[in-house]
Parts: C-alpha cells; sequence; structure tokens
C-alpha cells in the first residue's frame, strides 16, 4: 500500500503533531508499506519581512502553493491512500476527495472556540474565519478517525451527519511508561530537582493552554494547604508559566514549596509519576488527556475532572472532581470541594492505595501503540479496498 501523509509545515514549529506524523510514517515503513510525508515547505515564509506578516506569508505557502503542487503530484500516484494526519489539515482534504483518503481527528477545541461554544477561549474573526475554512476542507472528506469516542461525537455534531466511514482508534503511548519503585522514583526526582520528594509530593503536567487550568491547580493546592497540617510540595511539569501563573504563584503563602520544572527531560517524566503521590490534573478540557494514561501506566494514583473524555480516559480507575465553573464567586468552593476530594486520596490506606494503582496499571493497558497501529493499518486497507 503506498501511503500519502499530510502533516502539518514545519515552519510552525509544533511539537506534537510531527511526533504523530513522524511516528505514524516510521511504523507503517516497518509494516512493508511506501510512506510519503506531503508538507508545504517554506518559501514566501522564508521571506525577510516584520513580524506580522510573516503569518501571511506562510498561509501563502500553506493555501495557495502547496494545493497546487499537490494536484500535481497526486497525477502520479495510483493505489494511493491518502490520509490527512489532523483534521486542522482540512483546508487541504478537497484536493483529493475524490481520491482514497481518512482524516484522522485529535480535538475539536479550537472549532467549538470559534463556535462560541468555550467561555473561556474567545475567538476573533480572524480566527473564526480560519476555522471554518478547515471546517469546510473537512467536511468533504468520507472517511475520518477519532482518538476518542469524545472526539468522535464532536465530528458528528459539526458535520451533521455520520460519515461513510468513523472509526475510534486510541492512540498508544508514545513513550514507554512502566511503574518505577517509589523509593527510586523520588530518589530520582530529588536528585534532578534538588527539592526534597523523600515525602511524596503532587504532580501536574502540561502546559500553559487555557484548558490546562494551571492556576485551577494551584487555586486547589492553596486550598488544600490551608484545609490542615498538609505539607507536600507541588510539582508542575511543563513550561515556564504564564504570566498569571506566575503572578499567582508569588501570591500563594506556600509559594516556597511550589515548584515549575520547565523542560524537563523525558527520561525523567516516567519517574516523576512513578514518585508522585497523585496526578492532579483538573483541565476545563482535553482533546485526550494523555498524563492521564501516562501516569496510571507509572503506578501513579490520578484525580481530574469528571467530564470526556478525561472521564473516558480514566474510566474507573480515576478518582473525579467537578469541573472549575465559570464564576470567580464559586472558584473557591470549587478549590475547597476538590482539596477535600485531593485529601482524601492522599490519605488513602495502604490496601486501598495498591488496588487503585492496579486499576489504574489495568487501564493504562487499553492504550497500546502497537494495538493502535494494528487497527490503523486495518482501516488503511478498508479503505484503498
Amino acid at each position: 500500500m503506498k501511503i500519502i501523509l499530510f502533516a502539518h509545515p514545519s515552519f510552525l514549529g509544533q511539537q506534537s503533531m510531527p511526533r504523530f506524523t513522524n511516528m505514524l510514517a516510521e511504523e507503517m515503513r516497518k509494516r512493508g508499506h511506501e510512506v510519503d510525508i506531503y508538507s508545504p515547505k517554506a518559501l514566501f515564509f522564508r521571506v525577510q519581512s516584520p513580524a506580522v506578516l510573516k503569518k501571511w506569508l506562510g498561509y501563502i505557502d500553506q493555501f495557495v502553493v502547496f494545493p497546487a503542487m499537490v494536484k500535481k503530484l497526486i497525477k502520479r500516484h495510483h493505489h494511493t491512500l491518502y490520509v490527512f494526519t489532523d483534521h486542522a489539515l482540512g483546508m487541504w482534504v478537497p484536493v483529493v476527495k475524490h481520491l482514497p483518503h481518512v482524516v484522522i481527528c485529535h480535538d475539536f477545541l479550537a472549532q467549538r472556540s470559534a463556535k462560541g461554544e468555550i467561555a473561556q477561549n474567545p475567538t476573533g474573526w480572524s480566527g473564526r474565519r480560519y476555522q471554518q475554512f478547515i471546517y469546510e476542507g473537512y467536511a468533504t472528506a468520507a472517511n475520518f478517525i477519532s482518538v476518542s469516542k469524545k472526539t468522535q461525537l464532536d465530528l458528528h455534531r459539526f458535520l451533521g451527519r455520520v460519515p461513510v466511514l468513523s472509526k475510534v482508534v486510541y492512540n498508544g503511548l508514545n513513550k514507554t511508561f512502566v511503574p518505577i519503585a517509589l523509593k527510586t522514583a523520588r530518589q530520582i526526582m530529588s536528585k534532578k530537582t534538588g527539592v526534597d520528594t523523600s515525602g511524596g509530593y503532587i504532580l501536574h503536567v502540561g502546559g500553559n493552554q487555557w484548558y490546562k487550568n494551571r492556576v485551577g491547580v494551584l487555586e486547589i493546592y492553596n486550598a488544600w494547604r490551608a484545609s490542615g497540617n498538609n505539607n507536600l510540595p507541588l510539582l508542575l511539569i511543563g513550561v515556564l508559566p504564564s504570566a498569571t501563573l506566575k503572578l499567582e504563584i508569588e501570591r500563594s503563602a506556600y509559594r516556597e514549596q511550589i515548584h515549575v520544572l520547565a523542560q524537563i527531560d523525558d527520561e525523567y517524566i516516567n519517574a516523576a509519576y512513578s514518585g508522585a503521590t497523585v496526578l492532579l490534573f483538573p483541565s476545563l478540557a482535553e482533546g485526550f488527556g494523555w498524563p492521564i494514561a501516562e501516569a496510571m501506566a507509572s503506578g501513579c494514583v490520578v484525580v481530574t475532572t469528571g467530564e470526556a473524555p478525561m472521564t473516558e480516559v480514566g474510566d474507573n480507575a480515576a478518582i473525579y472532581i467537578p469541573s472549575q465553573p465559570l464564576r470567580e464567586s464559586e472558584g473557591v468552593a470549587w478549590a475547597q470541594g476538590a482539596a477535600k476530594i485531593l485529601n482524601q486520596v492522599i490519605d488513602l490506606p495502604e490496601t486501598d492505595r495498591v488496588k487503585m494503582v492496579q486499576k489504574g496499571l489495568d487501564n493504562s493497558q487499553r492504550f497500546n501503540t502497537e494495538k493502535a497501529l494494528d487497527e490503523f493499518e486495518k482501516i488503511f486497507l478498508e479503505i484503498l479496498a
């Protein structure tokens, strides 16, 4: 089978989507398939110009030059499947909609924001038009793969129909996560960070995106610390804090025990999960919520938001808290309620904790890379047939 993968341009500086594309390409080649990756090249984008114009020059490369190039290339290929590695590449779908194709959907947060469905993430006029452009493209496709049932439901809702083919394939964990002995993991983290983690710690993994709700993590931590003689440190693994988060940390009475670990090497992530007392992951929304699965595979108990897709990933192996309310006046009560649940998890009797960890380990087996690749390959062959 010949597979053409459509990918985001490298000049946009994305990380997760290129990793996914390269993984899919590499693994399909190992299975004996011929794979090419089509992606816009930086032509106009390379032109020396003010920063404000760079985005628009990039648009010329993506929406004018690239589709014209693809139209020439597709004439050379027969018995080929065209795979869009992200539905956000939907503007290119019409070029090959008459040929065997499939669109992989990761999340519809940007589409939902553009529709005004997410108050925490308002979208301006140009952003709404851009998302409409994407929608008009992927809406012409016949075949889709979604990475979660939540994503699939959003897809069907936006399309207003059930596509010819619509499957759910959970991505496999893209790194190896296994339980590391608690004492060993905490020694690794203490040595790496300079923080005394021997007694445990509360962990969050994620960036500054609005939906990751890092400020909410801090609010729960502050409420938990204020509720009793609690003194575990909080480790925030991800990027440097936003200005808002930095200010909130400085305001916290417990700032000396709040540690932001930016750009920590991948080799330490597994140890961070394994050594944590609990992963606190109160996201407002997610495309999937990988830290939930990664933590469980590492033997860590998870507290997360009781809404899809977090509930889909965590299943019966996570502890759930309500989503943070929009009204600031309700924020204190929310943080205090979440802190109580967090405390119950931290104080779990050892026998209950062991059972919870085992539930998580069992649940994480659903997110197996080989199984996901088998499903992708099976669907690809089905469409091409």
